[in-house]
């Protein structure tokens, strides 16, 4: 049946972005209920269009170039685009309002809720599009919504410097992206997914060339979702405000990639090479991230890097040939990462924005609601029965035993890691005495900001439960495996959660002191040498280049050559009629002799 609730569940946070930037700006309260409302009759829409199986939109005819490029305005209606609408527009209209109580004081409030509600229709536009070129323009628009985002408090170094740090380097991946998309269109002569999906035999026969195509469409989750080796942006994306962060690294930019490799799995899963390369990139980032959490001590970028990690999972369930697992973490994910971002963001603005751990201590008595709540995402986290990231975390460890033990081996590491770095911020945020005046003076959050980490924890705690029989069970994963993976991660979480309680229990500073997981593996320090010894060094011969050859040479030179030349002629040039007669006998005498003696 063919239905305007797609569309309407997609251009209403375009109106919403259209009427707070031309009309709403000086009205805060006026512009904040404005996007509100626009993203909570997105959510209605998309809870309709997921009830209903026969729902479809129309389509129109948007490009046509002589018949070899048709590129359409369709929008995608089959199960996996309803789910992700749900979680999208349904974790964006939580965040939309917990930004109600965040962002009361702010100056630039109205023009925060317009950049959140252009960032949401970019998003909804990537989850429904129909064809490459729809999702690469949603894709660019994420990529520029966010850099709005995270530097909306641009007069901020720090934050400025993170937004232009995540635009450019998500660029990177995806002009990959971009190349991937036009030898895809090259090779079938399409670009509308279920155009291509029947002449993949095109690219079958050329073994090399598919598994080049499936990589440098890779690269575009490799930026988006801040896979090794582009994944330094996202830690530094917390300079942006907290519900900002919750909605990057929940359901929205960082899980892009994820569904759009999801998405394309026509092409990916037709390359082994590719499928393996992926895996491993995943299962690379998982680790690295992990170990890098161990040892950060801003409350934020640790939530970052667990971001980063969990990322890693999801990317490598994709490299392991399962859509289904890597959704189901998905779902997941977006639930109990959205609790613990926010959670955090009620623990720092109850502190006055105090973001360092170690200046915390003692808040599950001064904040017992963000307590509870915190305490629900983190053990959905770290994958604690009977919690959400418990099913989908080991479904994606059992899919890895049964095809790969090496990734199986590195994630199940990884999850041991996770219940380490994890239980230590738990127990210096929450637990022991106050070590600071801010914590020591705490109080509890408005219930604008605690309603919301509610909703979210009960989704936390129960949402494995609801995709469970539906994702699960339906994976290939034998019986004894599916005793014994969960029984490992069990063990492995146990070991991880009482080696940071023994080692954090009554701690007033860090006692580990591993300077190379404190810098990140000076990944920013090489990308800063790297780009010093390339991009600025070329550009340096090219300023000496345009300066000294080109403007003093060639422009400025030719310049002065002609004024000089002026300025001789501006001598003989004297106004005087003798003068000039004197010069023309002159000339005249000169030329004879030159006829008579040459």
């Amino acid at each position: 049946m063919s239905s305007i609730l797609p569309w309407i569940l997609l251009l209403a946070p375009l109106c919403s972005a259209a009427c707070i930037t031309l009309f709403a700006l000086r009205w805060k309260a006026l512009s904040s209920f404005i996007s509100i409302m626009a993203v909570l009759l997105s959510f209605i829409c998309s809870c309709l269009v997921f009830a209903r199986a026969d729902i479809s939109a129309p389509q129109f005819g948007w490009i046509d170039v002589a018949g070899a490029l048709k590129v359409p305005f369709g929008l995608t209606q089959d199960q996996l685009s309803k789910m992700m609408l749900v979680l999208v527009s349904g974790v964006g209209a939580v965040i939309h309002i917990y930004s109600l109580g965040y962002m009361r004081d702010d100056e630039g409030k109205s023009r925060y809720f317009g950049a959140l509600s252009l960032f949401m229709f970019a998003m909804l536009g990537i989850v429904v599009a129909n064809n490459f070129v729809m999702l690469f323009m949603f894709w660019e628009l994420v990529g520029f919504t966010s850099y709005v985002l995270i530097g909306h408090w641009f007069y901020r170094d720090a934050a400025a410097a993170a937004a232009k740090k995540a635009f450019i380097t998500t660029r990177i991946g995806d002009f990959g992206f971009m190349i991937g998309i036009l030898m895809l269109w090259m090779a079938t002569g399409s670009i509308v997914f279920a155009e291509i999906t029947p002449r993949m035999s095109m690219l079958t026969s050329h073994p090399t060339f598919l598994t080049v195509v499936a990589l440098l469409i890779f690269c575009g989750a490799v930026g988006k979702s801040a896979q090794f080796p582009l994944h330094v942006w996202l830690p530094d994306a917390m300079e942006g405000p907290t519900p900002i962060s919750a909605l990057i690294h929940a359901a929205t930019m960082v899980a892009a990639g994820v569904y759009m490799l999801v998405r394309v799995a026509f092409v990916i899963q037709t390359s082994q090479t590719a499928l393996l390369v992926i895996a491993w990139i995943g299962t690379i980032t998982a680790v690295l991230a992990a170990l890098i959490a161990t040892q950060q001590n801003d409350i934020k970028r640790i939530l970052a890097y667990s971001t980063l990690s969990q990322l890693g999972y999801m990317v490598m369930a994709v490299g392991l040939a399962s859509n289904d697992a890597s959704m189901f973490h998905l779902f997941t994910h977006a639930f109990f990462k959205a609790l613990l971002f926010l959670a955090a963001g009620s623990v720092i603005v109850m502190l006055h924005h105090e973001q360092n751990i170690w200046k915390m201590g003692g808040l599950s008595q001064k904040l017992p609601i963000t307590f509870v709540t915190f305490v629900a995402g983190a053990l959905a986290l770290i994958g604690c029965p009977p919690f959400s990231g418990f099913f989908s975390k080991d479904a994606i460890l059992a899919l890895a035993y049964q095809r790969n033990v090496p990734i199986f081996a590195v994630g199940l590491f990884t999850a041991f890691l996770t219940a380490f770095y994890v239980i230590r911020l738990l127990v210096i945020v929450f637990f022991g005495k106050p070590r600071s005046e801010v914590a020591r003076e705490s109080r509890e959050s408005p219930a604008v900001m605690t309603g919301p980490l509610i909703v979210l924890a009960l989704l936390a705690t129960l949402g494995g439960f609801a995709f469970f029989a539906r994702r699960f069970l339906a994976l290939p994963i034998e019986k004894e495996v599916a005793v014994f993976v969960p029984a490992v991660a069990i063990v492995a979480l146990i070991l991880g959660s009482g080696l940071a309680i023994v080692l954090y229990r009554n701690r007033a500073s860090e006692p580990l002191d591993l300077q190379l997981l404190r810098h990140k593996f000076y990944f920013d320090e090489f990308y800063r040498w790297l780009i010093y010894w390339t991009q600025e060094l070329l550009a340096g011969v090219f300023a000496f280049f345009d300066r000294w050859i080109i403007d003093a040479g060639a422009v400025s030179g030719s310049g002065r050559g002609t004024l000089g030349i002026g300025a001789l002629l501006r001598l003989i040039q004297i106004g005087n009629l003798q003068a000039y007669l004197f010069l023309f006998g002159l000339g005249i005498v000169a030329l004879i002799y030159f006829a008579v003696f040459h």
